[in-house]
């Protein structure tokens, strides 16, 4: 298959930072496989030269950062070994795997004070388990941007349907799309669900169009994940990694229930896994807040938990290996009604969640949460509060065209906010104060212009 770049919105924000003012070296973090690397090296067309550090296919080379050498004796070394010029403002140096090298991270604080006319990168996988032994990181001195697999509007665009972008972009609940296009919309959506955004699965479906290919490419991206367990902790035994794994992807869009993972694991030793598995980007925590106001991290509930999984295609195809319902939950996506969605599995709640990660700005980290009522008795939940033009705003989430707003009708009286955003698969629309903003423009918040 030939190996073609899929552009990613990160592609600006790495342009915004080569020609910031006060430039810091960029650590670009991400769990593996979403696309880091090849960012980078697309990034690097822009410049007239371009020194790749590999620390993990070229481990002698951490010998050049075990000396004590200024940030202009490594890079002019790196450009002996290489034979590739370094001139500030016109090479690109990227150190890549990183995470095989804590000299090398510790000596992205000294090119930012020592050489900061020089452009570097950093970019790796299991990063956080690094950054974690070192005494201390360099804070105020490494400006970190967080990647995640492809969002919606990514895939949009690689399956060239960039222009519908636009379109629902100017679309709002006053103003909906018409619906020759909105139906477009949702039957690409339907294919971004089974598909998932791991840029080699998409790229394989714009090449081929053949799920069953993208589906061998997720299930060799999940054994790498796999594979890479017994780098995590040596306290954590691997077999327990992959269960407390394959336990989140089976409860996603419910409260973890640590008992549901298979074996006789203590709940603490389940808990260690999960932050685990956590850093290494393959799940992402969403936390009950009580929303009384911004921030809203500052009234979180850790007792109640949801998981999301890292990508909706791994998810699938990670299902598919444990049970065949999987199978006709995936028949269902693709070719079932928008009825037949609902109440099949949480597939769309997760994919909500993740897009509202990928379109949130990359150099912040960001956190997800939710709400439920506590009251004893209640059944009142909200699938994702959000802060919105300083606003706290709930998010809930539908598989198809109908079910209840109760649980946002509900949160909107006893939080006395001005109104709730109803994501499905409708068409854009407002219901006295719910805002209908479809599942697959939720990058519509993230607009500028929004109000």
């Amino acid at each position: 298959m030939r190996k073609t770049y899929l552009n990613r919105s990160i592609d600006a924000h790495l342009l915004e930072w080569k020609s910031s003012i006060n430039r810091k070296p960029l650590l670009l973090r991400g769990a593996r496989q979403v696309g880091k690397s090849s960012a980078i090296n697309n990034f690097a067309k822009t410049f007239d030269y371009f020194i790749e550090v590999n620390f993990e296919k070229q481990p002698s080379i951490k010998q050049i950062f075990e000396s004590d050498l200024t940030p202009k004796e490594i890079a002019a070394r790196l450009s002996t070994f290489y034979g590739i010029p370094v001139t500030p403002g016109k090479t690109l140096l990227f150190f890549d795997e990183v995470q095989s090298c804590p000299n090398a991270i510790h000596s992205l604080w000294f090119f930012y004070e020592d050489y900061p006319e020089l452009h570097v990168v950093a970019a790796g996988s299991l990063l956080e388990f690094t950054l974690k032994k070192m005494a201390s990181f360099g804070v105020g001195r490494i400006r970190s941007m967080y990647m995640y697999p492809m969002s919606f509007d990514e895939f949009l665009n690689a399956t060239g349907n960039g222009t519908w972008i636009e379109a629902k972009q100017k679309a709002s609940p006053q103003n909906p799309l018409f619906e020759a296009l909105h139906k477009k919309l949702v039957e690409s959506f339907r294919t971004y669900l089974m598909v998932g955004g791991m840029p080699e699965a998409v790229s394989m479906w714009v090449e081929t169009g053949d799920y069953l290919n993208c589906q061998q490419i997720h299930n060799d991206i999940i054994q790498t994940y796999e594979d890479d367990f017994s780098k995590y902790a040596g306290r954590i035994e691997p077999l327990l990694l992959r269960q407390v794994l394959h336990s989140v992807a089976r409860q996603v869009g419910s409260k973890f229930v640590y008992r549901n993972v298979q074996g006789d694991y203590r709940t603490e030793k389940v808990r260690e896994a999960l932050e685990l598995l956590s850093n290494a980007g393959l799940v992402k925590p969403v936390i009950h807040t009580a929303a009384n106001g911004i921030p809203l991290g500052s009234e979180i509930n850790e007792k109640f938990v949801k998981y999301l999984f890292a990508d909706n295609g791994l998810l699938l195809s990670l299902l598919s290996m444990e049970s065949a319902g999987s199978a006709e939950m995936s028949q269902l996506i693709l070719i079932g009604t928008a009825s037949d969605l609902v109440n099949k599995g949480n597939i769309t709640e997760m994919v909500a969640g993740l897009e509202l990660l990928k379109y949130s700005n990359p150099f912040q980290r960001h956190d997800l949460y939710y709400w439920q009522n506590l009251k004893r008795g209640s059944q009142a939940e909200v699938d994702y509060v959000i802060a919105y033009n300083m606003q706290i705003v709930p998010v809930e989430i539908k598989s198809g065209t109908s079910g209840s707003m109760k649980s946002l009708f509900r949160m909107i009286e006893k939080k006395n906010l001005s109104y709730g955003i109803r994501s499905s698969l409708e068409n854009f629309g407002i219901v006295e104060n719910i805002r209908i903003n479809p599942v697959y423009a939720l990058s519509n918040l993230f607009l500028k212009k929004a109000e």
